[in-house]
């Protein structure tokens, strides 16, 4: 008896003498056998039942062999199906076999080789769902590895961030609104996936510089003099030089972002002054997203706008300071803008414990100035 025995084995053909000698000869071997006089009653059946292998002629009436092949293929990827074809249809049962047929046989039956075929048959098909069962494993270990990665880098942020929030009082609802607000122009833009949610992560890093600015230019209530300004200026450098020469795709980019997110795109900005495409988009974004929150929520230098005053503001000089590739996109998002707006509310909380509170909590962070 075969060791497949207990397989459940589906056999389909329009002639009833076949599917009973088939029956028989596979009955002898153990297999539990059905039959269907046709396609379109072998889908029934597969719909109903469980079966290991199908059986199925290749010249029927109404569905065809092929025609039912396809849609196992499609439909049932984990039964194995071999064809049943007279010497003269071989070259069509060579091309089942590239449409997904586990072998074809030839009529008139010799039972040895029937047997052998659906032996086969059987052990590939054990062989195929080992492997795809060894396949998504791999793939669960990668993602899993994918997460330990990733919740190793947003740690990385948190902390960070959290060392700069010990300099002010600011809340952490306007970091974690800059990198979700970051993600869907990114994701507007055509970024990939991969690349928006590293923006998203990366984004909230972008006055990490701060850190290095003196308590009375940081936390001065008023407008900064020209000196004062030179000093707050400094904090882009201050960032780029904290989170420069790692390896990390990460903190990569949200030096780069720490570096460049005050540069304009007429050349006005700094530190570098850099000129139109020579500003990384991931820049670009930061900048027009950390403006708008800047101006719609309160700062200890001046009270919130209303949000249409804000853009009037920004659209006097939208595409000279933005960009009009981004500043347009943001424009578009600004329903999606505004939702994330009153979903991330301003809420202060203790420095010590936002450490420990996860990604999802906010996090307090350095004053974010307009156009400093």
């Amino acid at each position: 008896m075969s060791v497949y025995d207990s397989a459940r084995i589906l056999i389909v053909d329009d002639e009833q003498y076949i599917r009973d000698l088939l029956s028989r000869m596979l009955s002898a071997e153990g297999y539990v056998c059905e039959s269907a006089a046709s396609g379109e009653e072998a889908v029934k059946l597969l719909e109903s039942n469980e079966y290991q292998v199908v059986l199925a002629d290749i010249l029927m009436p109404g569905m065809s062999g092929l025609d039912l092949l396809t849609y196992i293929r499609s439909m049932h990827r984990d039964v194995a199906v071999l064809m049943a074809t007279g010497v003269t249809d071989r070259k069509t049962a060579i091309e089942a076999l590239d449409v997904g047929a586990y072998g074809y046989i030839i009529k008139p039956f010799d039972r040895n080789e029937l047997l052998i075929h659906v032996a086969g048959a059987l052990q590939r098909r054990e062989m195929t769902l080992l492997s795809e069962k060894y396949e998504r494993e791999l793939e669960e270990r990668v993602r899993e590895r994918t997460k330990e990665v990733r919740d190793r880098e947003e740690e990385v942020v948190l902390r960070l961030i959290a060392a700069a929030g010990y300099r002010d009082d600011e809340t952490g609802a306007h970091i974690r609104r800059i990198g979700l607000y970051s993600y869907e122009i990114a994701r507007a833009l055509g970024w990939s996936l991969k690349l928006s949610e590293r923006l998203k992560l990366a984004a909230p890093m972008h006055d990490i510089g701060k850190i290095g600015i003196p308590d009375r230019i940081l936390r001065k209530p008023g407008s900064l003099t020209r000196e004062e300004f030179e000093i707050m200026k400094r904090h882009t450098e201050i960032g780029a030089a904290i989170l420069d020469g790692s390896r990390v795709p990460l903190l990569q980019m949200a030096r780069d972002i720490a570096y460049g997110h005050h540069e304009r795109y007429d050349g006005s900005g700094y530190p570098r002054g850099l000129v139109g495409q020579e500003i990384q988009e991931s820049c670009l974004i930061v900048a027009v997203v950390d403006v708008y929150d800047a101006l719609i929520h309160h700062r200890v230098y001046r009270p919130a706008l209303p949000e249409d005053k804000a853009l009037e503001i920004m659209r006097a000089g939208g595409g000279d300071h933005f960009g009009e590739r981004v500043f347009e996109c943001f424009l578009d998002l600004l329903p999606t803008i505004r939702g994330i707006v009153e979903e991330v509310k301003e809420v202060r909380i203790d420095h010590v414990s936002a450490i420990t509170m996860g990604r999802d909590n906010l996090m307090p962070v350095a004053e974010s100035q307009i156009f400093m």
